[in-house]
């Protein structure tokens, strides 16, 4: 056995024997419960940061072991999910975590081991815990023998499952981040784009005043039922003919089941086709009874031709049911029309069955999916089973059976049939711009699932983001699907002021259905609750997804939303974390207050989308609405419906479920390639900028060349008339000499002829100027100072004022007033003037 293991090791891995496969019931006797150790006392889940806002912790079981996956735990009951932690990480386990509105049923079972191998140590029944979900889940937990955590479990999943009211579920418990815009203004605003109004908006404002029945050429939308008197399923908003009035609309109703009279659905922009709905007609057994202003109202919504005077469109009247289902319900005063009472019309049967089929179809389904899941709820894979049933055994016979059964669900059967009548809707809409009138019995179950599919394929604005919501919350929602009647939730019962109340489905049914699961042992149903009603739980809407799903698989440029999105839609719906899907009406809902104190569904998604941007994986990568055209009509040959991976095989095979893998590594390089062109750009941004620079730096760099090199030109015009002047000083018999320290400062002495002077002269400089005795010989001391090379004309104080040849009567006496030039190193000299007039210049010297 697997007890030779460290103990450690088998608190977080394996609990079953690991020398023989598990097989059907004695999978239960393989599961290692001593291995299990008690958590310390000290642990508290109570502050777990996994838990959402308002969400509270009811009643919690440590040492718990989920059987599919084999893996030990704490399994904790809030007032919204049921959720499993890691015994060793703490981290939440998704398989069994699941949302309380979502289970079906739950169910306590006793597995009692095989007589054959039943020892001493191993004879007491395991007791088991499973629940069943509405998401295509099957979930066992396991707990130790002589523990009263099963039923600790139990019973505070039917304390939170079967709620007296709808104020106790947890969509109530707010208030919550993401707040609930008013519906009835997003109902509206798409009124107005279906008619040709799109730049009208709606306000709280327009409905109270009345002021929002407009209306073009054709179509107006009628306030006759905004208190919903007339019928308390539809919106308080309907699209009708222009020539019917309110009081034919109140007389029409009354021929109608529920009262849900014909009205416009969707209206096509260009050949003004529309798509309308409402539920059977009231014919009788002998299909005799009539009404004319039903029948009036059925005519006009056959308007003439676009381009055309004289001819009207044809009129379709879809019925959804089968024929024979149609002729039965005549018996309980419904029926369907007779063509010859409904001007230029023609009555076509889909064939889709009711409600019960669809959930019997889907259970079906959900155990076929456990039975031959890579890991089933026994905790045994279906690779390891044996006999013929089995997928494992590898040959024909066993691959054949699995594929039969898979077919004998009817589930791909009624999805395929649901999109033929779509498909044919469509194509009588958009390729003899026909009008069609949909309807079922009561017109809010099948009629829905067909409008809304058909309005799908026919404009491109439902396959986004904003218009999927627009037609979600006007075709569903607005138009009566009854969501907590096919979900099984608390519903309204009666008037507003009613309490409200909650119907169960009574405990009836078995563990397992599967005849491979049927154990050598025995198992045994202690107490079953289901969290449904009894008579009107049905999947119609996750139906209604799956057709999408199908539709998304089909035409993947089409759409801008991902299967992923769907995914996490379709979950948030069932799990009635918020309020948009409570209760079964428009009516229900406003009486409810239930877009005031509940979250909403959509804001929640849109801020998920919001944080990843386009490259969030709830948008489509392939998305091209320019690929596909405005219409996508689907042929006969490509319905063929599959299995949806990311949803129908994300439990039971989940390496399985990666369908939208390819997806989202193309997504992740194109991520990584636009960060990469976004990089690129800054890149080339800053080069661009720094060559502005260097182009900027280069122009500077030029102008001071061209300074420097004109400085230079007018230092060697200065060198040379220092040349000059040193020359002509020193051919006067004088010593110049030059010194540069801040100002410039110039000593000059006379080194007379030693024909003429036989003393040496010499020279004593004391502050700035120049001291000698009658002795000394002749001294002139030159200083150029800072302060006097900003003269305003250097040239003319020099010429007035240091040299001895200028007059201002005859002016220079230089030949060509060589002696000094504009900006030379001359300009502002001081001298001693009275020692320059003591010198004698030849005019001899000039002419050298």
């Amino acid at each position: 056995m697997a007890s030779s293991r460290p103990r450690a090791a088998a608190r977080s891995t394996s609990l079953r024997e690991s020398d023989a496969p598990l097989e059907g019931a004695a999978g239960w006797e393989a599961l290692e419960w001593t291995k299990i150790e008690t958590l310390p006392r000290s642990f508290s889940v109570g502050n777990l940061d996994c838990l959402l806002e308002a969400e509270q912790i009811v009643a919690e079981g440590q040492g718990v072991v989920l059987v599919n996956t084999d893996e030990a735990g704490i399994l904790l009951v809030t007032n919204f999910r049921l959720f499993f932690l890691h015994e060793g990480t703490r981290e939440i386990i998704p398989l069994g975590t699941i949302p309380l509105a979502m289970i079906e049923k739950f169910s306590k079972i006793v597995a009692k081991p095989p007589s054959a191998t039943r020892q001493v140590d191993k004879a007491t029944p395991r007791r088991l815990l499973q629940v069943i979900g509405k998401d295509m889940r099957i979930i066992v937990f396991g707990f130790r023998p002589r523990t009263k955590q099963r039923r600790t479990i139990f019973d505070a999943l039917l304390r939170c499952t079967r709620l007296p009211r709808l104020w106790d579920l947890y969509a109530f418990s707010g208030p919550f981040k993401f707040t609930n815009t008013k519906p009835m203004v997003r109902l509206l605003d798409e009124y107005f784009r279906l008619l040709g109004k799109g730049p009208c908006r709606a306000s709280m404002d327009t409905i109270e005043d009345g002021s929002f029945t407009l209306s073009n050429d054709l179509w107006r939308i009628s306030g006759v039922n905004s208190n919903y008197a007339m019928c308390p399923t539809y919106p308080f908003a309907l699209i009708v003919p222009r020539s019917i009035s309110d009081e034919e609309l109140l007389q029409a109703s009354s021929f109608r089941a529920k009262c849900r009279l014909p009205v416009v659905s969707w209206c096509h922009p260009v050949t003004g086709a529309v798509l309308a709905r409402s539920s059977q007609p009231l014919v009788g057994l002998m299909m005799n009874m009539r009404s004319n202003t039903d029948e009036k109202l059925v005519a006009a919504l056959c308007t003439q031709l676009a381009g055309s005077r004289d001819t009207r469109r044809k009129l379709y009247i879809a019925d959804a049911r089968p024929r024979k289902n149609a002729i039965a319900n005549g018996a309980m005063g419904g029926g369907s029309e007779s063509s010859s009472n409904y001007f230029q019309s023609e009555i076509v049967f889909f064939g889709i069955d009711n409600i019960h089929a669809m959930r019997e179809s889907f259970a079906r389904l959900r155990d076929y999916l456990d039975t031959y899941g890579a890991a089933s709820s026994d905790g045994t894979s279906s690779f390891l089973r044996h006999g013929g049933w089995s997928w494992g055994g590898g040959n024909l016979s066993s691959m054949s059976a699995s594929v039969s059964t898979l077919g004998d669900t009817g589930w791909l059967t009624h999805v395929q049939t649901v999109l033929a009548g779509s498909a044919w809707i469509a194509a009588r809409v958009a390729l003899e711009s026909a009008s069609v009138l949909v309807h079922c019995s009561d017109g809010w179950d099948r009629t829905t699932q067909l409008i809304s599919l058909a309005s799908l394929m026919l404009d491109p604005y439902y396959r986004t983001f904003k218009g999927f919501q627009a037609l979600v919350e006007k075709d569903w929602l607005a138009f009566g699907h009854p969501f907590s009647d096919r979900m099984g939730m608390p519903t309204v019962s009666g008037s507003g002021s009613m309490p409200f109340e909650l119907s169960r489905q009574p405990s009836t049914g078995s563990f397992s259905t599967s005849p491979i699961r049927q154990p050598s042992g025995s198992t045994s149903q202690a107490s079953s609750s289901h969290a449904q009603t009894s008579n009107n739980y049905s999947p119609i809407f996750l139906q209604w997804v799956d057709c999408v799903s199908q539709l998304l698989r089909m035409y993947p440029f089409a759409f801008e939303f991902s299967s992923a999105f769907l995914v996490d839609f379709l979950d948030c719906v069932l799990s009635c974390r918020f309020g948009n899907f409570l209760c079964n009406s428009e009516k229900e809902r406003v009486q409810c207050g239930v877009s005031d104190a509940c979250g909403c569904m959509w804001a929640y998604l849109a801020d998920l989308r919001a944080s990843e941007g386009k490259y969030h994986v709830h948008y489509n990568f392939f998305f091209d609405p320019s690929r596909d055209g405005r219409e996508i009509l689907p042929a006969a040959a490509a319905l063929a419906p599959a299995l949806w991976p990311q949803f129908h095989l994300r439990w039971a095979c989940r390496s399985k479920d990666q369908a939208g893998e390819l997806e989202a590594l193309c997504r992740k390089m194109a991520k990584n390639f636009s960060e990469l062109k976004k990089g690129n750009e800054v890149a080339e941004r800053k080069a661009k900028e720094i060559t502005t620079t260097i182009e900027s730096l280069s122009a500077e760099l030029r102008k001071e060349k061209q300074l420097s090199s004109s400085a230079m030109v007018l230092a060697k015009r200065a060198s040379k008339e220092s040349a000059a002047m040193k020359r002509a000083v020193e051919s006067l018999g004088c010593k110049v000499h030059f010194s540069e320290s801040g100002g410039y400062l110039v000593d000059i002495e006379r080194i007379p002829p030693k024909s003429m002077y036989s003393s040496s002269s010499s020279r004593r400089e004391m502050d700035g100027s120049v001291q000698h005795d009658e002795n000394s010989d002749l001294s002139i001391s030159i200083s150029v100072g800072a302060e006097d090379a900003i003269c305003s004309n250097p040239l003319s104080r020099m010429c007035e004022t240091l040299c001895p040849l200028h007059t201002r009567e005859a002016g220079c006496r230089w030949p060509d007033a060589g002696c000094a030039q504009f900006g030379s190193q001359f300009v502002g000299l001081k001298a001693n003037f009275d020692a320059f007039d003591r010198l004698s210049i030849m005019d001899s010297y000039f002419d050298s």
